[in-house]
Parts: structure tokens; C-alpha cells; sequence
């Protein structure tokens, strides 16, 4: 009885203001993965988290919407040809290991310290990946807008030529994402890190795409439809296990996955509206929006472990307003770039069929 009761208060009371953000956040979340080829965990993870759902709660629900999706996801882009089954799989197999240990860690945690513990882990995750991965990304579109160098032809990086050149006998497999054949001690440090990572925050594509292109030598289509299967296998496992300890809540995960549907196929069409350099501007800025976000909540959560001075309940509140409001605006200026971007594309390719058909008539 007494775990029933524990399992309760994990869970949000769903109001109908709390059902239409709940929806909003699942379709921003699926515009913006539709568009930058991200999971869009980044954004919906730190969006429940600051309705009040508890971090760890946020992780599960966030996993348990995720897999379906990306079950879909990489049916689709593999009837394209742009998944690698086979190194998905065996990335998958090392990035559920992570994601159950990962796991653990998490409920680690929550028994120790308690719900601000868990909390503090997730938000401060967040902040470092997100200041570190948003940075860069922005950093890249800046180089990529200052160069010009929008369909820049894909090169393999010196550390992937190297890592396909070490031979280990009894552990080499070829894939053909690669075209090459490298050994399976290579994948099993990148799968595991990503799973660890999608247990902590529900975003692994943070590690497990560089590190296809990057580590490995993957084309960067390839490994962003590849990383639906890791997301398949990790999501399947972890969804189940946080669900044994009662840690979905699977009126968040629906909810959010029907939002997401549709956001996401809005989010697929704007990509061919616009320049490469576009989508990563949208993935920087939001990614650096939210960072601030979960930035403002770190204080709250040392304070309630009495790591810092305490900060009185006004304090806290205003905290938590400013931060729900960032993230409310994170939101908003994800769908407002996209869907300008997609609006001034489609505007633009309107006026040139116009002008052909004039010449035309000419």
C-alpha cells in the first residue's frame, strides 16, 4: 500500500489547461525533431519538468513516448534506404546496457536524495549538454552562414579514417553506412555512453549521431535515420524498466505523442523550404533557451538539499515562474522560426513557378 501511495505522488493532476500545454509542448517538440532530425527531447523533457512533473518522471514518460514514434520514424527512412539496421542493432545492444545502468543511477539517486536530488541531476545534465551541444551547433551554423558552404560535400574526419584502419581480429563487421569494416570495441564505449545518457536526460542522438559521423564515419543522413533504430531498442527497454518501478506516467507519454505526430510532419515538409544552415540556427537557439530555463531551477534544487543557503518561498516561486515563462518562449520561438521558414520558402517558390510561367508565356 505504503509503494502505491509513493507511486502517486509522482504524478501530476491533469487539468485541462495542463492537457492543451502538455499537447502544445508534444507538437513543438515533434516540429522541431521533424525539422532539425532530432529526437526533440531536448525541449519536452525540460517542458514537463517545469509543470512540476519530477525529473525522473519526465525521463520516463519522455522515453516511453519515444519509441513508437521512432519505430515509425526509421520504418519510413529505411524504405529510403538511409538506415543501417545492422549498426543500429549493435549500437542499440551496448546503449541499453547504458540505458539500464543509467537507470539505476537515476533511482540511485532518488532514494538517496529524494526528488530534488533527481531533479538537480536531470536539470544540471540538461544545463552542460545543452550549453555544450548548443554551442557548438550555433557555432557551426555561424561558420556554415559565414562560408557560404550550404551543400558542402561530406568528408570522413581523420579520427573515423583512423578508427576503420585498426584491425582486431574476431571483432571486425562490416557496415555498409560505412562502407567499411570496423571493430565492434569501438561501438560498444559510444552505445553505452549513449544509452547512459538517454537514461539521464531521454536524449541519447546527443552522443550517438557525432559519434556515428564523427568516430565512425557515417554520412550524416545515415546516421540521423540510424539512430531511430538505437532509439527504438533504448526507448523499448528503458520505457519497461522505469515502468516496473511505477515511473511512466502514461497519460504524459500519450498525450505528448499525439501532439508530436502531427508537429512532426509539419517539421519534415519545412525542411525542404529551407537552407541547411536555417535548421541548425533552430536547433542552437532553442537548445540555448532552455538551457536558461533549467539553469534557474538548479538554485531551488540545491537549496532543498541544503547544499546552499535557503532560499525563502517567494524566491522560489518567482523562480519557477520566470522559468516555466523561458520555457513557454523557447517554445514559441521554435514554431514561430520554423514556421516562418516555412512560410518565406513556400512564399518564395510560389513567386519563382509564377515567374517561370511568365517567361513562359513570353
Amino acid at each position: 500500500m505504503h509503494d502505491i501511495a509513493q507511486v502517486a505522488v509522482n504524478f501530476i493532476n491533469l487539468d485541462a489547461g495542463n492537457l492543451i500545454y502538455l499537447f502544445l509542448v508534444g507538437f513543438v517538440g515533434g516540429l522541431v525533431s521533424g525539422f532539425i532530425g532530432s529526437g526533440g527531447a531536448f525541449v519536452l523533457t525540460p517542458a514537463m519538468m517545469s509543470m512540476g512533473v519530477p525529473g525522473l518522471v519526465a525521463v520516463a514518460s519522455n522515453m516511453c513516448h519515444k519509441f513508437p514514434k521512432a519505430l515509425i520514424g526509421a520504418l519510413k527512412r529505411a524504405k529510403y534506404g538511409q538506415v543501417d539496421v545492422k549498426l543500429g542493432i549493435v549500437l542499440g545492444i551496448s546503449a541499453e546496457a547504458g540505458v539500464l545502468y543509467g537507470a539505476h543511477i537515476q533511482e540511485g539517486i532518488k532514494k538517496s536524495f529524494g526528488e530534488a536530488g533527481s531533479n538537480l541531476y536531470v536539470s544540471a545534465a540538461f544545463v552542460i549538454i545543452l550549453a555544450i551541444v548548443g554551442g557548438f551547433v550555433l557555432l557551426d551554423a555561424w561558420k556554415t552562414y559565414r562560408s557560404g558552404a550550404a551543400s558542402e560535400e561530406e568528408k570522413v574526419t581523420k579520427l573515423a579514417k583512423w578508427v576503420q584502419s585498426i584491425n582486431i581480429p574476431g571483432t571486425m563487421v562490416y557496415f555498409k553506412s560505412l562502407n567499411a569494416r570496423i571493430s565492434v570495441l569501438f561501438t560498444i564505449p559510444l552505445g553505452f555512453a549513449t544509452g547512459m545518457l538517454a537514461a539521464t536526460i531521454a536524449v541519447g542522438g546527443f552522443i550517438g549521431v557525432p559519434s556515428m559521423i564523427y568516430v565512425m564515419g557515417a554520412p550524416s543522413l545515415m546516421a540521423s535515420a540510424t539512430e531511430l533504430v538505437i532509439a527504438f531498442v533504448m526507448g523499448l527497454g528503458g520505457s519497461f524498466k522505469y515502468a516496473m518501478h511505477g515511473l511512466v506516467d502514461i497519460r504524459l507519454a500519450m498525450i505528448i505523442l499525439a501532439g508530436s505526430l502531427f508537429g512532426i510532419q509539419l517539421g519534415a515538409i519545412g525542411t525542404t523550404y529551407v537552407k541547411p544552415f536555417i535548421i541548425k540556427v533552430v536547433m542552437g537557439v532553442i537548445m540555448v533557451t532552455v538551457l536558461f530555463s533549467r539553469a534557474l531551477m538548479v538554485p531551488v534544487y540545491m537549496s532543498q538539499l541544503h547544499l546552499i543557503q535557503e532560499i525563502n518561498a517567494g524566491s522560489v516561486t518567482l523562480l519557477k515562474n520566470v522559468s516555466f515563462g523561458i520555457m513557454i518562449f523557447a517554445l514559441a520561438l521554435g514554431a514561430f522560426i520554423v514556421l516562418k521558414a516555412m512560410w518565406q520558402g513556400r512564399r518564395a517558390e510560389k513567386l519563382a513557378a509564377v515567374e517561370a510561367y511568365e517567361h513562359g508565356k513570353v
